[in-house]
């Protein structure tokens, strides 16, 4: 009976594992073997592609972008989200259904229509643009929204509901019953949280980075829409390889994937690490 049921099962999960096959692991194998190929129609391995990558300012200076976005959109993001998953879970009730709504419906709100509601706001001829020249508000009149640092805020918004909805679930493995042993032995709200609250949830807050960093650094249609190739990153230096108007370079486009691919691994392979540390140090306590 055993042995049909676990034929059944397999059988059932057959259609997605072709799905992942086809549309996962077949395109990163190809996009990894495209990479070690010669530009062009020539046949053989080559390193030149990584060469170039690592050796032309153009692609290094899309690296160092798209991690310092990605780095600090995210930390900024789990910062906000972190108040805003406490008070959610503090509230409960009509509230924080409410709340759970509202993040929900903003966390679809992203790429073209968020570039777009950016540009509306805070570009050259914005609403808040225009308001701040009439007003002599000189944050506003000169705000650098085609820029890293506009980019970087058009990320925070879409960052801040994602982390709030992954560490409002975290916040609950924190019980109360803590809270209030903490307040018996006199210590304060400060005191709980930096003592307890925040290690025990640790591994859920590392996982939610990780998340978004792997979200910001791979994001393109905001990116695109914004500032289209006036700020170098990742995202839009791989696409100009394979849609360019003028000349087209799969092959560096390739290397330039893989190299987006390793620094989302690489980020991944950094949160294991740390949380085993943590897992190490709490059982030698």
């Amino acid at each position: 009976m055993k042995k049909s049921r676990s034929k059944t099962y397999l059988l059932a999960l057959l259609p997605f594992l072709v799905l992942v096959g086809m549309f996962e692991i077949v395109p990163v194998i190809s996009i990894i073997v495209q990479s070690f190929m010669p530009s062009g129609s020539g046949a053989g391995v080559t390193l030149d592609n990584y060469i170039r990558v690592f050796s032309e300012k153009l692609y290094q200076t899309a690296i160092i972008n798209s991690v310092v976005i990605a780095v600090f959109s995210s930390l900024i993001g789990l910062v906000i989200a972190f108040f805003g998953a406490k008070a959610a879970n503090e509230k409960g009730g009509k509230i924080g259904r409410l709340f759970m709504s509202l993040l929900n419906m903003v966390s679809n709100f992203s790429g073209v229509p968020l570039a777009f509601a950016y540009i509306i706001m805070l570009g050259n001829t914005g609403i808040l643009t225009l308001i701040g020249q009439k007003y002599g508000i000189g944050f506003l009149a000169e705000f650098p929204l085609y820029s890293t640092v506009g980019l970087m805020i058009t990320y925070i918004y879409f960052q801040v509901p994602l982390a709030t909805l992954l560490l409002i679930p975290v916040f609950d493995s924190v019980k109360k019953e803590w809270k209030e042993a903490v307040g018996i032995l006199g210590g304060t709200q400060k005191t709980f949280w930096f003592k307890v609250g925040i290690p025990v949830m640790m591994p859920g807050i590392l996982g939610t980075f990780s998340t978004l960093f792997a979200n910001a650094i791979a994001a393109y249609a905001t990116a695109y829409a914004l500032v289209m190739n006036n700020v170098s990153i990742l995202p839009i230096r791989i696409s100009e390889q394979f849609v360019g108007d003028v000349v087209q370079n799969p092959q560096l486009g390739g290397a330039l994937a893989v190299v987006l691919m390793a620094l989302m691994v690489l980020s991944i392979l950094f949160n294991d690490g740390i949380l085993k540390k943590n897992r190490r140090r709490s059982n030698g306590r």
